[in-house]
């Protein structure tokens, strides 16, 4: 009799359903316990969501501000006088009914994936039971919703549970006026005075959004400005689309509490300021889902935040014992989490595995314009990681960014003197996470600008400002070796 190596998954995300798919591929017996459904926090209550909640968004932000400059004509009862009032509303109760239609259909598309690959789904919480055993297997216990278990054995195990929103003690959500990100979307009427805490990228994001969608928006920031992890360029453009909109930008505030008062919530800020909004958004961080998994008695080792440590094959410190996803803490996206899944599986199971190069993960920031990067970053040239040669090119400048009434963003690309490889870019634009992509590719390939520059582009494109920028690196390396 054939054996047949057996995996266990605990957690149905990216990470999780990503590496079923390979290990199954690969002729492994899979099981994968998940409580919520297949997908996880990226399909049913983040990523998709939001995104899905954000595209809504983009079409009211380009009509509103697009449609007198190209021409576009809108009849409605609006005086003469009046002619700049708002013509379009959002029912966000609509919205909100097709954002969860959305994620639950893609939450089954998933299952019936990883169905029909050959993996089996529990619906339960699974946890590790006690060392591994003498001949290198695991127990993991699953607890079903009833209270009744199960106990599966599993030549190696795979950790996925990503992680949830973190809440501040005095500002705890009750999910009608104080909300968390996976809260937002029992909304049935948009509010009317939105608070955002936070400005990171959740933060900015839905921020921008429901300024888009009609609230008053008012983005409460500790730190100097908006997105304090991204480019600092990138994020000025931002902000200043922000401010221009007329969102309430408030840097270096933080905020202590979040209470209800009738129907208003009240935020104190430490400086002793209250700002009050109809609703406010918590969107402070999150917490990897660690606790209750019997990890540390697993011989698993955590970090001091509860993130699983793990090397660049997605190995904990426990034999046969992998982790990927938001609880590792390494890179909180989508495509990294489904890349560690992957990884652990190619490498337990013997296949080909390259280890995870986070200098080639592309990521994208889904404001109004999109801040899409990849590679080396400004900080890291600021700080002298890599020496780098920069040049940025404002899109004000590509005829088809006029000719679409686009005003903000940029190309910003990152080169090796000497070499001219492509070590990094930034794209500030619409659709930007589509534009970051030949320049991913270049970062990837250790590729030139010179290539780059010598691609035939279409014209008029957004896309022709990345040649353009090649160019113009490629003529001061030129420059610089004359």
């Amino acid at each position: 009799m054939e054996y047949v190596t057996r995996i266990v998954i605990i957690g149905g995300g990216p990470g999780g359903y990503e590496a079923a798919l390979v290990a199954a591929q690969l002729g492994a017996e899979v099981t994968v316990v998940d409580c919520d459904g297949l997908g996880g926090a990226s399909v049913l209550t983040d990523c998709v969501p939001s995104k899905t909640l954000i595209a809504t968004a983009e079409v009211m932000t380009t009509f509103d501000s697009s449609y007198e400059e190209l021409g576009i004509i809108v009849a409605d009862d609006t005086p003469p006088l009046e002619r700049s009032a708002r013509v379009v509303g959002v029912d966000l109760g609509k919205v909100n009914r097709r954002v969860k239609r959305l994620a639950l259909a893609q939450s089954h598309d998933i299952t019936a994936s990883v169905t029909r690959a050959g993996a089996r789904v529990m619906r339960g919480r699974g946890r590790l039971e006690g060392m591994q055993a003498l001949d290198g297997s695991r127990k993991v216990v699953v607890t079903a919703a009833d209270g009744t278990e199960e106990t599966l054995t599993a030549d190696a195990v795979l950790i996925a549970t990503g992680g949830h929103p973190r809440e501040l003690p005095d500002a705890r959500p009750d999910g009608e006026r104080i909300l968390n990100w996976t809260q937002v979307y029992d909304l049935t009427e948009l509010p009317e005075e939105l608070i955002v805490v936070g400005s990171g990228v959740t933060g900015a994001e839905f921020a921008g959004a429901y300024q888009a969608l009609g609230s008053k928006v008012t983005l409460v920031s500790s730190r100097d400005r908006v997105l304090p992890g991204e480019d600092p360029d990138a994020a000025a453009v931002l902000e200043d689309v922000f401010r221009r909109r007329g969102m309430n930008v408030m840097a270096r505030s933080r905020a202590q509490s979040a209470k209800r008062v009738g129907d208003r919530v009240e935020v104190a800020l430490a400086d002793g300021r209250v700002i009050t909004g109809t609703h406010c958004l918590m969107a402070v961080g999150a917490i990897p889902n660690s606790a209750g998994l019997g990890l540390e008695e697993a011989g698993v080792k955590l970090r001091e935040s509860g993130h699983i440590w793990t090397d660049k094959v997605s190995r904990t410190t426990a034999p046969g014992v992998y982790a990927a996803g938001d609880v590792t803490g390494v890179f909180a996206l989508a495509s990294v989490a489904a890349m560690q899944g992957r990884i652990a599986m190619y490498h337990f199971l013997g296949d080909a595995v390259a280890p995870l190069d986070l200098k080639s993960v592309s990521s994208n920031v889904f404001t109004d314009p999109e801040i899409a990067t990849v590679g080396y970053t400004q900080a890291d040239v600021d700080a002298g990681k890599i020496d780098a040669r920069v040049v940025k090119l404002p899109l004000l400048r590509n005829p088809r960014a006029k000719m679409q009434g686009i005003r903000d963003g940029f190309v910003k690309i990152f080169s090796r003197p000497g070499t001219g490889i492509v070590v990094g870019g930034v794209v500030v634009a619409p659709r930007a996470s589509e534009l970051i992509h030949p320049i991913s590719i270049a970062v990837d390939n250790n590729m030139t600008v010179e290539q780059i520059a010598n691609a035939f582009t279409v014209y008029p494109s957004l896309s022709g400002s990345i040649a353009e920028v090649a160019r113009q690196l490629h003529t001061r390396k030129a420059s610089a070796e004359g």
